[in-house]
C-alpha cells in the first residue's frame, strides 16, 4: 500500500502550550489573592475593582476556559493529527480558534472586575461575550470535523470519542445556559426566572464540570498515558463501557446541586440516583487508566510524568467519588454551602486537571523541540511541592466545612441555636483559610518552577513547526467488522448524533416537565415585581457579585429557619431573572433579610462592615455612597422584564424613573433621622431598597422563643 506524506502542525499546539502556561500563572494568582482577601480583606487594593465578588468569576473563569481550555486544545490538537493521521484541517482556522480564544478570555478579564456579569456561576460573561465564544467554538469544531473526515485512520481512536462528546456536549450546554434578552451592549436579563433558571444554570454548571473538565482530559489521557507508560490502554471493552455509560449518566446529576432547595422534589430525586449511578463509569475510567501502568511501575518512579498523571488519575477518583457521596441528602444537608465544596472542586482542578495539564507539558514540549526535559529534578520538585499544596489546600477545607457544618446546626439545651451569630463560625474557621492560602502558594509555586523548567527546555531546542509524517491512505470499509462498535467507530457523523441523543435525554426529562407543568412552580399571589428602585439595587447587588458570598434560599430545616426565617417557597423566585441562590455561603443567607434591620444598619454595613460586625471579612463599599445611580436604563429594563413575563403596566414602565426618585426619597428622610446624610441619587439608596425588600411578601413573623440574632454579618 502507498504511503502518502504529509506534516503535522506544532505551532498551534506550542501556541496552545504557551497560553496554558501563562494564564495558569495569571488565574493561580488570582485565586491565591482572592483566598487572603477572606483572611485579610484589606487586600482589596484597587477598590471597587478588586473586591472578592468581582474578582472571584475572573479567577474561576481564568483557571476553567484560560488554563484549563488551553490546555484542552494543546492536548486535542497534538493528540487528535496523531490518532487520525492526518494534518489538522485548516492552519487558518486554527490561528482564528487560538487568537479569538484569548481575546474571550482577555475580554472576560476587563468585563469580570468591571462588574459587568450575569452572575451564572462559570457562565458570568455578557452577551456580547457569550457570542464571540459560540463562535470560537463553531471554528473549533468544524476544524475538528474537518479533520476527522480527511482522516487516514479509518477507526476512530477513544480519544477522539471524548472529544467529539466534549464538542457537542458544551455546545448545547452553552447555547441553553446563554439565552437573554439584552437590555444594553453589556446588559441582558435571563428569559429563565427563579426554579426554572437555578435548574438550567447547574444543569449547566455541573456538566461544564463533566464535558469541559473531564471529558476532554479522560480523551487526553487514553493517548497521553499509554504514550508516557509505553504501554497499551488496559481494556478496549472497558473504554467503550465507561465512555458511553458517563456521557448518558452525567447530564442527569445537575439537580443534585439543589438538594433541599424550591427545586421539585421529583427532579431532586433523579439528580441524586444518577449521581450515584455515576461512580461506577467514573471509576471504570480511573481503573482503565491505572492498570494501563500495569508493568510501568518501575518507570513511574523515576517518570515526573508519570507521577504527575497518577496523582491526576487518583485526585480524578477521589472527585467522582465525593461528588455522588456530597448528593446523597444526609450528607448534602451538613456539607453543601460549606467549604467542602470549596475543597471537593480544587481536588479535581488541582488533582486532576492541574497534574495532568502539568504532565502532558512536560511530556509534548520537549517533544515538538526536539530536546530533552532541561530537568528531571526540578520537574520532581515541582510534583512534591505541588502535592503538598493540593493537601495543604484541600485537609483545612474538609476541617472547615465539618466546622461549619457543625456550628450552624448546634442547639443549646434549651432549644436555641447556639451560634446564632453567622460570625461566630467565620472567625472560627479563619486559621483553616490561613492554611488553604498556604496551600495554595505552594501549588502556584510549583507552577513558576515548571514555567522555569520549560522555558529552559524550548531554549535548548528547536520548534519542529511541520514534523514530517507518512501513513497508507484511508483504508477501504470492512463490511464485516465482527465488532458492532467497531463499525460505529469509522462513522463520525452518526457517532456525533448519537452522542448528541445520549446527552439530550436528561436534560429533555428533567427541563420540559419543570418548565410546562404549573404544579411545579406554584405562584403565590402575594409576590409582586420588584419596584424600578428595586430592581435598580438588585443590578448593584449583582454588578458587585454578592452572590459570591451569599445565598438567598433558605432550606427547611430547624436550624435554617430559626436563624434566618421562613423557608424559600418555589412562587417567590418567579420575577427573579437570574436566580440568586448561591453555591456558597461565606456570609449568612439573606432571603429574609428585608425589614430586620433598619435602613441605617445597611447604610453603615457598606460603608464600613466592622461597624455592624466587629471581625467581620467583608470589604467595605464606599464606592457606592459616592457614585450615582444610573437611571437612564430603567425604562428600557422594565420593558425587556415585561417582555420576559413581568406584569410591569404601562404606567408603570413610563414613570419608572419618578417613582425611583420618590422611593429614593422616602429612604433617604429614614436616613435623615438617624444623622446620616446622604443624597436620593447614590447607589447605596438602590441597594437598601433591594435589601430591605428581600422575602417581605410573604415573610412569616419570628415566633417569640426564636432569636432575633442582631449582629450577624
Amino acid at each position: 500500500m502507498q504511503l502518502e506524506q504529509f506534516n503535522y502542525d506544532n505551532k498551534i499546539v506550542r501556541d496552545f502550550g504557551i497560553a496554558t502556561i501563562i494564564w495558569g500563572i495569571i488565574g493561580m494568582s488570582v485565586g491565591l489573592l482572592i483566598a487572603c482577601q477572606l483572611i485579610w480583606p484589606e487586600l482589596n487594593f484597587l477598590n471597587q475593582y478588586t473586591t472578592f465578588g468581582r474578582v472571584r468569576p475572573v479567577h474561576t473563569n481564568a483557571v476553567i476556559f484560560a488554563f484549563v481550555g488551553n490546555a484542552i486544545f494543546m492536548g486535542v490538537y497534538y493528540s487528535m493529527q496523531r490518532v487520525l493521521k492526518a494534518r489538522m484541517f485548516s492552519d487558518v482556522l486554527g490561528k482564528i480558534h487560538f487568537w479569538g480564544w484569548q481575546l474571550v478570555i482577555v475580554a472576560s478579564a476587563i468585563t469580570l472586575p468591571l462588574g459587568l456579569t450575569t452572575s451564572h456561576e462559570y457562565a458570568e460573561m455578557e452577551w456580547p461575550i457569550d457570542l464571540a465564544i459560540t463562535v470560537v467554538w463553531v471554528v473549533f469544531g468544524i476544524n475538528m470535523f474537518g479533520t476527522i473526515i480527511k482522516r487516514r485512520e479509518r477507526h476512530m481512536y477513544v480519544a477522539v470519542w471524548f472529544y467529539i462528546a466534549t464538542f457537542v456536549t458544551v455546545a448545547v450546554l452553552h447555547i441553553v445556559n446563554s439565552i437573554q434578552l439584552p437590555v444594553g451592549m453589556w446588559k441582558s436579563f435571563y428569559v429563565y426566572a427563579g426554579v426554572q433558571d437555578a435548574l438550567v444554570q447547574w444543569w449547566y454548571g455541573h456538566n461544564a464540570v463533566a464535558f469541559f473538565l473531564t471529558t476532554p482530559f479522560l480523551g487526553m489521557m487514553y493517548y497521553f498515558l499509554p504514550k508516557m507508560a509505553n504501554r497499551p490502554v488496559y481494556s478496549y471493552k472497558l473504554s467503550i463501557l465507561h465512555f458511553w455509560s458517563l456521557i448518558f449518566i452525567y447530564i442527569w446529576a445537575g439537580p443534585h446541586h439543589l438538594l433541599y432547595t424550591s427545586l421539585p422534589g421529583w427532579v431532586q430525586s433523579l439528580g441524586v440516583v444518577f449521581s450515584i449511578m455515576l461512580i461506577a463509569p467514573s471509576w471504570g475510567g480511573m481503573i482503565n487508566g491505572l492498570l494501563t501502568l500495569r508493568g510501568a511501575w518501575d518507570k513511574v518512579r523515576t517518570e515526573p510524568t508519570l507521577k504527575f498523571m497518577v496523582v491526576a488519575l487518583t485526585s480524578y477518583g477521589m472527585a467522582t467519588f465525593e461528588g455522588p457521596m456530597l448528593s446523597l441528602k444526609q450528607v448534602n444537608a451538613i456539607a453543601h454551602f460549606t467549604d467542602w465544596i470549596v475543597a471537593h472542586v480544587h481536588i479535581g482542578a488541582l488533582g486532576w486537571n492541574g497534574f495532568m495539564t502539568f504532565a502532558i507539558l512536560y511530556w509534548l514540549l520537549p517533544r515538538i523541540y526536539k530536546t530533552q526535559l532541561y530537568s528531571k529534578k526540578l520537574a520532581n520538585v515541582h510534583f512534591w511541592i505541588g502535592t503538598l499544596g493540593i493537601l495543604f489546600y484541600a485537609i483545612p477545607m474538609y476541617w472547615a466545612a465539618v466546622v461549619q457544618g457543625l456550628m450552624w446546626k448546634e442547639f443549646t439545651p434549651e432549644g436555641v441555636l447556639k451560634y446564632p451569630n453567622f460570625l461566630a463560625t467565620t472567625l472560627e474557621i479563619l486559621p483553616m483559610h490561613m492554611m488553604r492560602a498556604l496551600g495554595g502558594a505552594l501549588y502556584l509555586t510549583g507552577v513558576i518552577i515548571m514555567t522555569y523548567n520549560l522555558v529552559k527546555t524550548i531554549k535548548s531546542g528547536k520548534l519542529v513547526a511541520n514534523e514530517a509524517a507518512e501513513a497508507p491512505s484511508l483504508a477501504p470499509l470492512v463490511v464485516n467488522e465482527r465488532s458492532q462498535h467497531r463499525r460505529l467507530e469509522r462513522k463520525p457523523v452518526l457517532f456525533m448524533v448519537l452522542a448528541l441523543i445520549a446527552i439530550l435525554i436528561g436534560g429533555i426529562v428533567e427541563m420540559i416537565p419543570t418548565f410546562t407543568i404549573q404544579s411545579n412552580i406554584p405562584t403565590i399571589s402575594s409576590v409582586k415585581p420588584y419596584t424600578a428602585l428595586e430592581l435598580q439595587g438588585r443590578d448593584l447587588y449583582i454588578r458587585e457579585g454578592c452572590v459570591n458570598c451569599h445565598t438567598q434560599t433558605i432550606r427547611p430545616f430547624r436550624s435554617e429557619t430559626a436563624r434566618y426565617g421562613e423557608y424559600s417557597k418555589a412562587g417567590e423566585f418567579v420575577y427573579d431573572m437570574p436566580f440568586l441562590w448561591g453555591s456558597k455561603r461565606t456570609g449568612p443567607d439573606l432571603h429574609r433579610i428585608g425589614g430586620k434591620y433598619p435602613n441605617k444598619w445597611h447604610f453603615d454595613h457598606m460603608l464600613d462592615p466592622t461597624i455592624t460586625s466587629p471581625g467581620s471579612i467583608m470589604p467595605s463599599y464606599p464606592w457606592l455612597i459616592e457614585q450615582k445611580s444610573d437611571n437612564s436604563t430603567l425604562k428600557a429594563k422594565m420593558n425587556a422584564m415585561r417582555i420576559l413575563g413581568v406584569p410591569y403596566s404601562n404606567e408603570e414602565v413610563d414613570k419608572a424613573v419618578i417613582a425611583a426618585e420618590q422611593q429614593a426619597e422616602r429612604i433617604v428622610k429614614d436616613l435623615a433621622t438617624n444623622q446620616v446624610s446622604v443624597k436620593s441619587d447614590r447607589e447605596i439608596i438602590a441597594l437598601i431598597a433591594y435589601l430591605q425588600r428581600l422575602g417581605t411578601d410573604i415573610k412569616a413573623e419570628p415566633k417569640k422563643d426564636e432569636p432575633t440574632n442582631v449582629g450577624q454579618e
